[in-house]
């Protein structure tokens, strides 16, 4: 594409409603772990990066490792060059970044702004819209460490999509040419869909970090050997049968064995207050769980929480 040419994606043979991306020129503002990825696996899929733009240093070597015939550049000349630009940085970045690009004139009208952000839909990029910017929310559901199989990971990743409706079909083909499986989010439940996603991986690992350092108070030298199996396990239950695959003290009813690991808990050095009570909430949102799907019986409920009752 001529870096030039104010014109939409269309200058790239395609039109952006028709459901299959030509090849296009894209840009990518914010070269971190996410974005390098995702224009690395638009690139496998025909598209060239052109620019790009970075701040930190890891970021820039970064992008010039992957992108060596890319101009790195300040965001506005990455919309200059690009039919589809990339949006790549922190949720609480993105607004002021549109804000910014809007007021200070840059060529919006007819591009493809896709950000990748869990939380925000499209009414984050209210201000580019009405400049004439064609707005998509491409999520990808999976973390990235930065290394070079951080591509490899999307094949098979879901996205959160939310899009017009006009450009559903180009957000979702984007999404498939990246190798993941687009999923769509209505606008206003972006946050919610957010929510759970982060809950279940981010809290994980917390809940996981703390129940090793247990492990080696009680003296167990790798507790990734007891855990791998053991979560694994649980993990894949959870996915299958939901509360069903619910197992553990909790679920069989067993107050003493609940109240002997919250003594153990108190007294352990490595386990906090709020590791504590993080337990105590988790034991009780279980129990309920299980009461609602039948598999705790309703006087064993009661023990259980006569004894998480009075807890903090």
């Amino acid at each position: 594409m001529n870096p030039d040419m104010n014109s939409h994606p269309g200058a790239s043979g395609t039109d952006p409603a028709a459901g299959h991306p030509a090849r296009l020129a894209v840009g990518i503002v914010g070269a971190g772990r996410a974005g390098t990825a995702l224009g690395v696996a638009l690139a496998r899929a025909g598209h060239q990066v052109v620019a790009a733009s970075a701040v930190s240093d890891a970021s820039l070597r970064r992008a010039q490792a992957n992108f060596p015939d890319a101009l790195i550049t300040d965001p506005g000349q990455v919309l200059r060059r690009a039919d589809l630009a990339l949006l790549t940085v922190p949720d609480d970045v993105l607004p002021g970044l549109i804000a910014g690009l809007a007021a200070t004139g840059a060529p919006l009208a007819g591009r493809l702004l896709a950000h990748a952000s869990g939380r925000y839909g499209v009414s984050v990029l209210e201000e580019a819209m009405r400049q004439g910017a064609l707005p998509l929310a491409l999520h990808p559901v999976m973390t990235f460490t930065g290394r070079s199989d951080d591509v490899d990971r999307l094949r098979g990743t879901s996205f959160g999509v939310t899009a017009p409706e006009v450009l559903r079909p180009a957000a979702e083909a984007l999404v498939i040419e990246m190798g993941g499986e687009p999923v769509f989010i209505p606008e206003e439940h972006r946050d919610l869909y957010h929510a759970a996603l982060a809950s279940a991986a981010n809290h994980l690992v917390t809940l996981v970090a703390q129940a090793a350092d247990l492990l080696r108070t009680a003296g167990v030298a790798e507790p990734a050997r007891l855990l791998g199996p053991l979560l694994s396990a649980s993990l894949d239950n959870a996915l299958r049968f939901g509360d069903a695959g619910l197992t553990g003290p909790v679920a069989r009813g067993d107050a003493a064995t609940v109240a002997a690991h919250v003594a153990a808990l108190e007294a352990a050095p490595s386990a906090s207050a709020a590791a504590v009570a993080a337990y105590v909430a988790m034991a009780r949102v279980t129990a309920d769980r299980a009461l609602a799907a039948g598999l705790l019986k309703p006087a064993d409920a009661e023990r259980l929480l006569d004894v998480l009752g009075g807890r903090p």
